[in-house]
C-alpha cells in the first residue's frame, strides 16, 4: 500500500502508471495513438459510444425521439471499447478531440456536423426535433439549469466517489468520505426538488431527466458502483420514485441496451443499426468496465 502521508513533488511528472481499473488508458496527453477510421452507416446520425452513464443519456434521447414518431432521428450506434483504447483512434479524435464517449456525427444537413460532450448532443437533438426542451422562456431555462447541474455534479459522483470507492487500487477513508458526503448532498438536492413535481424541471419529461437518470437514477436502482446500500439511497424516497418511473419507460430500456458490452447478456446490444436489432441482439461479451 502506498504511503498515506505522500508529499506532492514540486513538479509532477508522468513516470508511472496511475493504478486502478483504468490505468491502461489514463494519460496526461491528448491526440490519437493510432490511425483508425470510424465506420459510417446508413442513417442521419452516427453515434460512437459505450453504455456508460454518459453514453446512455444520448441513446435514451434518441430512442424517445423515435418512439415519438421522429423517423429522422434514426441512427447507427457503433461500439467504442474504452478498455481497448478505441477512443484514441484518429477517426474518433477527429469527432471528439477530448477522446471521451459519446461522440456524434450529424449527417442530416448539407454539411456533416460533429457533436461532442453528451450535454451538447442532447441540446442539439432536442432543438433539431423540437422535443424535450422548451423553445424559450423560463421553462427552457429551468431545463438547462438542471442539465448543467448534472454536467457539473456527476464528476463528483463518478470520478470522485465512484473512483475511490470502486476502482482505486487502495481504499482510503478521506477521499471516500469526502465524495460520499458530496454524493449524498447531491441526492438530497434532487430529493428536495422532486418532492412536489413529477420531473426534475417541472411537469414535463425533459433532457434534464434523461441526463440525470443514468447517473443518479441507476445509482438508486443499485446499478452503479454497488453503492446503493453504502449511500442509503432508499432514504431518498422522491428520487427513488422518480428513478423507478423513468426506468419503466420502454425507451429507457432500449437506451440502456445500446452499445452495452457488459452485464447481463440479454441487456447487451453491442451495435444498433435498426429498431429490429433489439429483438435479435448479439449476446457475445466484450470485457469492458461498467462505469
Amino acid at each position: 500500500m502506498s504511503d498515506p502521508t505522500y508529499t506532492p513533488p514540486a513538479k509532477w511528472t508522468w513516470d508511472s502508471a496511475s493504478g486502478g481499473k483504468f490505468a491502461s488508458i489514463n494519460r496526461p496527453i491528448a491526440g490519437p495513438t493510432a490511425d483508425k477510421d470510424l465506420p459510417v452507416g446508413k442513417h442521419p446520425f452516427q453515434l460512437y459510444s459505450l453504455a456508460t452513464p454518459n453514453g446512455v443519456k444520448v441513446t435514451m434521447l434518441l430512442e424517445e425521439l423515435l418512439e415519438a414518431g421522429h423517423s429522422g432521428a434514426e441512427y447507427d450506434a457503433w461500439l467504442i471499447n474504452i478498455g481497448e483504447g478505441d477512443q484514441f483512434g484518429s477517426g474518433f479524435v477527429e469527432v471528439n478531440p477530448n477522446s471521451k464517449i459519446p461522440a456524434l456525427m450529424d449527417h442530416s444537413g448539407d454539411t456533416p456536423v460533429r457533436v461532442f460532450e453528451s450535454g451538447s448532443m442532447m441540446i442539439h437533438l432536442a432543438e433539431k426535433f423540437g422535443m424535450f426542451l422548451p423553445a424559450s422562456g423560463p421553462a427552457r431555462t429551468e431545463v438547462l439549469n438542471w442539465l448543467m447541474w448534472q454536467m457539473g455534479s456527476a464528476p463528483f459522483l463518478g470520478g470522485g466517489f465512484g473512483h475511490f470507492y470502486a476502482y482505486a487500487p487502495e481504499k482510503y477513508e478521506y477521499p471516500i468520505n469526502r465524495y460520499a458526503m458530496e454524493s449524498k448532498r447531491q441526492l438530497d438536492v434532487l430529493d428536495r426538488e422532486l418532492a412536489n413535481k413529477p420531473f426534475i424541471a417541472g411537469d414535463d419529461y425533459s433532457i434534464a431527466d434523461m441526463a440525470i437518470w443514468p447517473w443518479y437514477g441507476q445509482l438508486c436502482l443499485g446499478r452503479l458502483y454497488s453503492a446503493a446500500e453504502f449511500l442509503d439511497v432508499e432514504s431518498y424516497t422522491n428520487v427513488m420514485a422518480w428513478a423507478k418511473k423513468i426506468d419503466a419507460r420502454p425507451a429507457t430500456l432500449r437506451g440502456r441496451m445500446v452499445n452495452r458490452a457488459f452485464g447481463e447478456p440479454e441487456l447487451q446490444l453491442h451495435e444498433r443499426h435498426d429498431a429490429s436489432d433489439f429483438e435479435t441482439q448479439t449476446q457475445d461479451k466484450i470485457g469492458t468496465a461498467d462505469t
